[in-house]
């Protein structure tokens, strides 16, 4: 932020890109990527990357592929998985629903993956859902966070592996209107995680007794707050509850400390990808929520944080972030139930993953985490945070202040609105 852009928004408030490859089709232009694995005992079983490499969630989802393709090689350097190999294509979706849809497309139509996994924007996972849809493959959502994509947008061959923004918004509301304040305003990107998020917030202050003075809404791609600033300090709200994600949460945030505002009201924001602030600290205010962080005194997480960094794998930050971490969660769940039930099938392994238990110990988080049949939403810990004022080193810039266990924050909207098919009417699918 240059000096003069700054000293501008001062003024009015007084006053009132990826991956290099080969490859080109007929409506998408690459680029691609690929890696190609020598099987061992069969044909390779390949994966379909879908994460978004540029646009508003283009850091995060770099970080989300660096966590799948980790846990890829950790199963092909014990030998894959059932004596065969993992091979995996990705492609940028541009954080770009259109674009994603043909990607996944592309990638079970004519790359013949099995599996899909990846997306950080919720319109993209839900581009990706309809094509797994159509084909019966299932689709790994490894960090896209919408209530819907595990509510209405749910589907037998989804499974969604972050929190969505109802369970960060239940872990912070109630304490937040009974010890900060009533009066509340929400800040609502204008796409489905955004409506969703705000509309769960608006629900769960309303029921604790508080309630919403307004809410403004954010068009993807803003870059200038000011007349939104100017608003908040009119309105002057007790909280403010942005749902306001990727480079447009970061930059709205850093606006928000230049001017000081986050010293007026309290910002409370409903999660925070961690890729998308690392170049930005001062974006980083009020308190959020997040599924993980580095630093977590857990066993287990200093070794998986060496070995990620033993990668010679440069990523947008040293460390591995929330993204990286559901992404190879995700990825391992995958393999894991591709073992455990000796099969390929889609059916086999849906029926399995459905009734999966993660230990704790396991996913490096207090509670054990386990997926809802009847949402294919992985119910798990989750964390409030706030920036750090005492950090250890440069990468330790968040304080986890607390942690809720996965049956205290469950959405109670997703599993009335998810129909889930018969398993009966699904497209067979062995790789």
């Amino acid at each position: 932020m240059s000096k003069s852009s700054t000293f501008s928004r001062r003024q009015a408030l007084k006053a009132a890109g990826f991956l290099a490859g080969a490859g080109a089709f007929t409506t998408f232009n690459g680029p691609w990527y690929h890696n190609r694995a020598f099987a061992q005992g069969g044909k390779p079983i390949k994966l379909g990357l879908t994460c978004d490499a540029s646009g508003m969630y283009g850091a995060s989802g770099r970080d989300e592929l660096l966590g799948i393709r980790m846990a890829i090689d950790e199963f092909n350097a014990n030998g894959g998985v059932l004596g065969r190999t993992i091979e995996w294509v990705t492609a940028d979706t541009e954080t770009n629903p259109a674009t994603a849809s043909r990607v996944a497309e592309r990638f079970v139509a004519r790359e013949d993956c099995s599996f899909l996994l990846g997306a950080i924007h919720s319109g993209v996972a839900n581009a990706i859902t309809q094509i797994a849809v159509k084909y019966g493959t299932i689709y790994m959502n490894s960090n896209s966070s919408s209530p819907t994509e595990s509510g209405e947008n749910c589907s037998r061959v989804k499974f969604v592996w972050d929190g969505n923004g109802t369970n960060f918004t239940i872990s912070t509301v109630r304490s937040t209107v009974e010890n900060v304040g009533k009066r509340w305003l929400l800040l609502t990107n204008d796409y489905v995680w955004g409506h969703e998020t705000s509309d769960a917030t608006r629900n769960l202050v309303e029921e604790a007794g508080g309630e919403i003075v307004d809410n403004l809404i954010i068009p993807q791609g803003t870059r200038d707050f000011t007349s939104y600033l100017i608003q908040i300090q009119q309105l002057a709200p007790e909280v403010v509850a942005p749902a306001v994600g990727g480079d447009d949460g970061k930059i709205l945030r850093q606006q928000v400390a230049e001017l000081g505002l986050d010293q007026q009201a309290t910002w409370v924001q409903s999660q925070q990808d961690w890729p998308d602030v690392w170049a930005a600290p001062d974006s980083i205010i009020g308190v959020f929520g997040t599924n993980w962080y580095h630093k977590l005194d857990l066993p287990g997480v200093p070794e998986f944080v060496a070995k990620w960094q033993e990668r010679d794998m440069p990523g947008a930050i040293p460390v591995p972030s929330n993204t990286s971490y559901c992404g190879y969660m995700a990825t391992r769940g995958l393999l894991r139930a591709i073992q455990e039930t000796g099969s390929t099938n889609n059916v086999d392994l849906i029926k399995h993953i459905e009734n999966m238990r993660i230990p704790a110990a396991e996913r490096m988080q207090h509670f054990d985490a386990y997926f809802d049949p009847q949402t294919h939403h992985l119910q798990q810990t989750i964390y409030l945070a706030r920036r750090n004022a005492n950090p250890s080193d440069e990468t330790d810039l968040y304080e986890i202040i607390s942690w809720s266990e996965p049956k205290d924050v469950v959405d109670p909207q997703e599993a009335p609105n998810c129909k889930l098919v018969p398993y009966e009417d699904l497209p067979v699918v062995d790789a």
